[in-house]
């Protein structure tokens, strides 16, 4: 039996107050533990709900923080930063003496900023920066702890708060600046991590790091709102010079408020947390008052989660509240609406009014224990007081005794000689001396006796002396105890005193609120009342409103159909126009081509088939889509009439131009058919197979203009860049050639001549093979990109006129090759002139221009083949200014070779010489002119050649 007894004696058993603690704290440990985890996720609200009903439940931080303070936070860099967000959702929005209860715990958090700040980035120093942000908030409270933890006063309390002092006001200025740096501080710290992580909105990494920033945004948003009220006043009352510091700051806090608020906008995760109204574009100007007027106070709005936590039930004494004017019998969902808000209100007040009370016996019983210790330090600081006062005494009074005893020693000495002067005059004078020995001897026996006596008088007051020393310094250091005690003490004194202001600040709130809930009741019952009677009045406006409506609105409708219409019957009145012009003979010779009119049939086809989902009463889509209809199709008709002119068949000409008149007569019927409303399907149809119609007719217009060529040519240029190539080989071939055997043949000046001229026209012909090579490398490039999945024949097929031109291009460099060496070749042989390898050479040099032209219209301009086919053709230029100049030089050489010798001339001789030379230039003037004017004219026919090829 006792063994089944012991457990019994071991284990009492636990009251349900202890029980109903222990089941208390397990549901806190577990919430912190779910809302403070390793994952990077951001909090679940509810679980700090739950912490924070919690602190009301305790009406402390205590049991968070020794909870809180036992998670892994210093070991996993997620935890700190998960607790650092709990903490500041907790001071913001937990039971007011939290704030208290938390300044105990800034040497934690200091230490956990500390570890982290070793990591430069990242979670590292976001941990360091919200840790310094949640220090600076403890203090701010401590140093104004009428301020709540969300920061919301009134601005009768803000007065208060300040006690209207400017002082308070500058100091009060700089202390919130100093929150806002580290708010600004911290969100910069998490949009630098955000662009170093990769990550975004909406993921949960990037939400992890996000989430603490609605917490920072509604701190900001009143941080804010009482500087700029603050600065105004302060600009009231000082010179502006003395604020500048002041508005400098705040303007530097404006523009990155305003970023971080438009960052954080654009951000999607933050859409349904919390609404953010924007800043101002510009930041107020403390200086103009009227600015204060305009100014508004904006509130950060974060809608509030469905709450899903069970409420503990208040216990209390219930007061029957019912209205009976509320509970009558109405049927209307607007009544049941109005007695459960009230009902609500009643519940609320109710729990606030159990509230209040509890609290003012708390703050009553914490105020009697603080007088009780407060009394009880007093009399113990008055009766160390006394005890040292009453030492100080003795010490005074033992001083006070071994004075009189060394007087009275003085007094006795004095009296002792008058008596022996008295006994010496008794006696003989013969004994004089032995009597005066005698006497001597006593009375140093006397006083030795007596100095000892003093001296152990003396002695003992020294001890006793020595004593009060030691008492005194026992006295010194139990006071210095005291006064450390004592200032223990007034610490926790202004503690104590902060929290009977947060304490006052709660009451008052509570009180102020159940006024304005009071208020509201009777407002609301009030406004129920006046929008009953106007609600009948309204229902019999909206029955009058409704009959007026029908009518205007028939009124309305036919208005609107005849403007249709009248809309519609203009744009028949355009196309009308455009199928009478196509008999126009004016416009016989107005042309267009194929290519044009084929991008104009897809914007036809689709507001013919727009024209299908026209409704009814949709009046603006008609009026819109027949304006437009009628303005593109009438176009396109008059296009097609154009297009047919450039037909070499004239009869297929008047085909394609009925056929367009045709058009133009669906489009009408289309255009009935939208005026009257009625089922346009088979005539969208009819418009657009005539559509079909006429752009078919238009793409066989461009096949004819092709020809049968259009289909070679890819293989005509190719072969023209094979010949052009050839061509140019075979000069280079024969030019050297040509020079070796004129270095075997010739001597001399003749040999120095051909040797310079074959030389510059080797480098031209060298040039002239490079252009041709980067020439191919670019139209390589040029057809790989203009193609797209087409083949190059397809290419070459659709850019017809660019293709003739490169043809023409390469076809000139190749005659122009051949050119140069049959000059060259005369030159050699002394058949021929320099002036024939000067229009050779710049001949070759127009052709190879004509070249790259052909190839730079469709080349990209930032192309690297293009700026090499570029630099190519400098080359050539600069060859061909070689041969020119090289063909004068040696023109000059053999003139001065063959100068005639004027030495051994007679006078009718030489007069005879100056008769035929002057012959000589009028003839060459004559065949000079004659052969400008051959050269014009052959040079107009060329080009009329090339313009009619290129057409």
């Amino acid at each position: 039996m006792a063994s089944l007894s012991l457990p019994r004696v071991l284990h009492p058993k636990k009251t349900s107050l202890e029980i109903e603690r222990e089941l208390f704290e397990k549901s806190q440990a577990q919430a912190l533990n779910k809302a403070i985890n390793g994952n990077e996720t951001p909090i679940k609200q509810k679980h700090v709900r739950s912490a924070i009903i919690g602190t009301f439940h305790t009406q402390s931080a205590k049991i968070f923080w020794a909870y809180a303070l036992r998670l892994p936070a210093m070991d996993d860099r997620i935890v700190a930063w998960k607790l650092c967000h709990v903490v500041h959702k907790v001071l913001r929005e937990g039971h007011p003496l939290c704030l208290v209860d938390s300044q105990r715990h800034k040497k934690d958090l200091e230490e956990l900023g500390k570890l982290w700040g070793h990591l430069k980035e990242g979670y590292g120093k976001m941990i360091k920066v919200y840790t310094s942000l949640l220090i600076n908030k403890l203090e701010f409270h401590k140093r104004n702890p009428r301020f709540p933890g969300h920061l919301g006063v009134t601005p009768e309390e803000l007065e208060s708060i300040a006690g209207n002092d400017i002082n308070n006001y500058f100091e009060m200025t700089v202390e919130m600046f100093d929150y806002l740096d580290h708010i600004l501080e911290l969100q910069d710290a998490v949009f630098g991590s955000l662009n170093m992580a990769r990550s975004n909105s909406m993921t949960s990494a990037g939400q992890c790091r996000l989430s603490p920033l609605i917490p920072c945004i509604q701190d900001a948003s009143k941080l804010y709102d009482y500087c700029v009220k603050i600065m105004f006043k302060l600009h009231m009352t000082l010179p502006p010079d003395t604020l500048s510091g002041h508005r400098e700051r705040f303007l530097k806090q404006f523009s990155a408020l305003k970023k971080f608020y438009e960052s954080t906008n654009n951000l999607q995760y933050f859409k349904d947390l919390i609404a953010i109204p924007p800043l101002p574009e510009n930041p107020p100007n403390f200086l103009i008052m009227g600015d204060f007027r305009t100014y508004v106070t904006q509130e950060v709005v974060v809608p509030q989660e469905p709450d899903h936590e069970e409420v503990p039930i208040v216990e209390g004494s219930l007061i029957d509240t019912t209205d009976e004017g509320l509970m009558e019998n109405h049927n209307s969902s607007d009544t049941s609406i109005n007695l459960a808000a009230h009902q609500e209100i009643i519940n609320e007040r109710e729990f606030l009014r159990a509230q209040c009370e509890k609290l003012r016996h708390e703050v009553n019983a914490l105020m009697a224990k603080n007088e009780e210790d407060v009394s009880k330090l007093h009399n113990k600081i008055m009766h160390l007081e006394t005890d040292l006062a009453t030492k100080d005494g003795e010490l005074l009074q033992e001083r006070q005794i071994k004075e009189d005893l060394l007087n009275q020693s003085f007094a006795v000495a004095q009296s002792q000689d008058s008596e022996q002067k008295v006994k010496n005059e008794k006696f003989d004078k013969l004994k004089d001396l032995y009597v005066k020995l005698r006497d001597e001897h006593i009375q140093k026996i006397r006083e030795k006796a007596d100095v000892e006596k003093k001296l152990f008088g003396a002695m003992k007051s020294l001890e006793r002396l020595n004593d009060l020393e030691k008492d005194k310094e026992r006295l010194e250091e139990e006071e210095k105890r005291r006064s450390e005690e004592l200032s223990t003490l007034q610490k926790d004194k202004e503690l104590f005193n902060m929290e009977t202001e947060i304490l006052k600040k709660s009451v008052n709130d509570a009180s102020r609120e159940r006024d304005i809930v009071k208020t509201k009741l009777a407002m609301i019952s009030e406004e129920k009342e006046e929008m009953r009677k106007r609600s009948e009045e309204l229902y019999h406006k909206v029955l009058d409103l409704e009959k007026q409506c029908s009518c205007e609105r028939t009124e309305a409708e036919k208005i609107l159909r005849e403007v249709v219409r009248k809309s519609i019957e203009s744009s028949e009145e355009i196309m009308k126009k455009a199928i009478h012009e196509v008999d126009n003979p004016a416009l016989t010779a107005l042309t267009c081509s194929p290519d044009y009119l084929r991008s104009l049939t897809a914007s036809c086809q689709e507001l013919m088939e727009a024209t299908l989902n026209i409704g009814d009463t949709d009046y603006a889509s008609s009026i819109s889509i027949a304006n437009q209809l009628s303005h593109k199709l009438s176009t396109y008709i008059l296009q097609g009439r154009a297009t047919c002119n450039t037909s070499p068949d004239i009869m297929f000409g008047e085909k394609m131009a009925e056929t367009c008149k045709l058009l133009g007569i669906s489009g009408m019927k289309l255009l009935h058919c939208i005026k009257e409303n009625t089922n346009n399907e088979l005539f969208v149809k009819e418009a657009i197979d005539k559509l079909n119609d006429v752009a078919s007719l238009a793409d066989s217009i461009n096949a004819s203009l092709l020809g049968e060529n259009a289909e070679n040519l890819a293989d005509m240029l190719e072969n023209e860049m094979l010949a052009m190539d050839k061509a140019i080989e075979e000069a280079a071939n024969r030019i050297q050639d040509m020079l070796t055997n004129s270095r075997a043949a010739d001597s001399g000046i003749k040999l120095e001549v051909n040797e310079k001229i074959l030389d510059s026209c080797t480098s031209l012909m060298h040039a002239i093979r490079l252009l041709v090579k980067k020439s191919r490398f670019l139209q390589a490039e040029i057809v790989g990109q203009g193609r797209g999945t087409a083949s190059a024949k397809d290419f070459y097929k659709r850019n017809h006129q660019w293709t003739d031109g490169f043809i023409s291009a390469a076809k000139a460099v190749a005659v122009a090759a051949k050119f140069l060496l049959t000059a060259a070749d005369k030159v050699v042989i002394s058949n021929g002139k320099l002036e024939q390898l000067i229009v050779a050479a710049q001949e070759i040099a127009a052709s190879t221009a004509q070249l790259v032209v052909a190839s730079r219209v469709k080349a990209d301009r930032n192309s690297e083949n293009l700026q090499q086919l570029t630099q190519a053709s400098r080359e050539v230029t600069t060859a061909t200014g070689t041969v020119v100049a090289i063909a004068k030089d040696c023109s000059q050489l053999i003139d001065e070779a063959e100068e005639l010798d004027v030495s051994n001339l007679t006078l009718h001789q030489a007069k005879r010489f100056e008769m035929e030379s002057q012959v000589k230039v009028l003839e060459l003037e004559k065949e000079l002119d004659q052969e400008r004017y051959r050269l014009a004219k052959l040079r107009r026919h060329h080009y009329q050649l090339a313009g009619e090829h290129e057409t």
